[in-house]
């Protein structure tokens, strides 16, 4: 079994301003339970941390899918993100997709930002949102100082049509459309929210609260299945 999970990105229909507004309505740590076919299977983990002007953001993703009790697929994403104000500083991600290591390095450096990157030479189906994304050869490239991440919790996206893949370094493109409103249960909680549909170079759809938190997401993945994030609280 290959490629089951992905990091994800949030996009949704605010302003830029709105969605700078949200970003407070997180809390210190965010935690989303990762779901295949219904049977959790990992934890999705979202940290914010003040230092001066600076925010600091750490994503954690961890997974597995055991058949017959034994681990067939193992993944696991661990980034860190430096922001002042809309400005991505720096960023760092490291990526093991069952046993295929991968790492993104990313720095604003003279009106652009530089970015490094290691992953294995093929195309990597982490997830049917990945399929169709074109991997570059160099390890290194210079990018738009504005490019966003493809985070979950930074909900200025909606303004981009291009996006940094922390899994891989590539700039990947997107577009989005609004599908309707439904509720989320979110743990103890039930919510009302807006879902949205991602095609280009991600396929996914994604679920926002009206207090533009990230409350779901879910794709298909590569064997079929389907995989879910949902926030607990």
């Amino acid at each position: 079994m290959r490629k089951l999970l992905a990091t994800t990105l949030i996009l949704a229909s605010l302003s830029p301003t709105a969605a700078l507004a949200t970003e407070d309505a997180y809390p210190p740590v965010a935690t989303y339970a990762v779901a295949r076919n219904g049977q959790t299977i990992g934890r999705h983990t979202l940290s914010f941390q003040q230092q001066g002007p600076l925010r600091i953001v750490s994503i954690d993703s961890q997974a597995s899918v055991r058949m017959l009790g034994i681990t067939a697929y193992r993944y696991t994403h661990h980034g860190r993100e430096v922001w002042n104000g809309e400005q991505l500083q720096s960023l760092q991600a490291v990526t093991d997709d069952n046993g295929r290591r991968s790492t993104v390095r990313a720095e604003h450096r003279g009106g652009k930002l530089a970015v490094e990157r290691a992953a294995p030479g093929a195309v990597t189906m982490v997830a049917a949102s990945t399929q169709g994304v074109e991997r570059l050869d160099a390890n290194r490239a210079s990018m738009p100082a504005d490019i966003l991440p493809t985070s979950q919790w930074k909900l200025r996206q909606v303004t981009q049509s291009k996006l940094l893949n922390t899994q891989d370094g590539t700039l990947i493109q997107v577009q989005v459309k609004t599908l309707g409103r439904e509720n989320v249960r979110t743990g103890a909680s039930t919510v009302p929210a807006t879902r949205y549909a991602y095609s280009g170079g991600l396929r996914m759809n994604q679920w926002f609260d009206d207090r533009g938190r990230w409350v779901k997401g879910a794709f298909t993945a590569f064997d079929g299945s389907t995989i879910e994030y949902t926030l607990q609280e």
